[in-house]
C-alpha cells in the first residue's frame, strides 16, 4: 500500500503565504502525476494544481500566478507554494497521486490539510 501525508496547513492573514507538503511512502515503484486538489464547505473538490513526473505544471485559473506546484521524485514528495492568499482560497487541501505500486497505476489520496485565510 501507498499512503499520503500532506502538511503546512494553517491560519495565514489574506496577502500571506503557506506552503504545503505531501509525501509519499509505501510500496512505490513509480510516481505518475500528483497533484493538489481543494474542497471549501458547501463547494465540490477542485483541481488546483497538478505536474507530471517530467515537470509539466498546471494551476487552475483561480491561482495562476499566486500558487507554485514543484515535486523532488527523489523524495516521493509534492509541494503547493501560496503566495497572496485570499480568504476564498480557505478550504481542505487534500494531495492526490497516481503511483505505479507494482499492481497498476492506482490512485491515491492524502487525508488532508485545512488552510484558513483570514485576518
Amino acid at each position: 500500500q501507498v499512503q499520503l501525508v500532506e502538511s503546512g496547513g494553517g491560519l495565514v492573514q489574506p496577502g500571506g503565504s503557506l506552503r504545503l507538503s505531501c509525501a509519499a511512502s509505501g510500496s512505490i515503484k513509480s510516481i505518475n502525476t500528483m497533484d493538489w486538489y481543494r474542497q471549501a464547505p458547501g463547494l465540490q473538490r477542485e483541481l488546483v494544481s497538478s505536474i507530471s513526473r517530467a515537470g509539466t505544471t498546471i494551476h487552475a485559473d483561480a491561482v495562476k500566478g499566486r500558487f507554485i506546484i514543484s515535486r523532488d521524485n527523489a523524495k516521493n514528495t509534492v509541494y503547493l507554494q501560496m503566495s497572496s492568499l485570499k480568504p476564498e482560497d480557505s478550504a481542505v487541501y487534500s494531495c492526490h497521486a497516481e503511483v505505479w505500486d507494482g499492481d497498476g497505476f492506482n490512485s491515491y489520496w492524502g487525508q488532508g490539510t485545512q488552510v484558513t485565510v483570514s485576518s
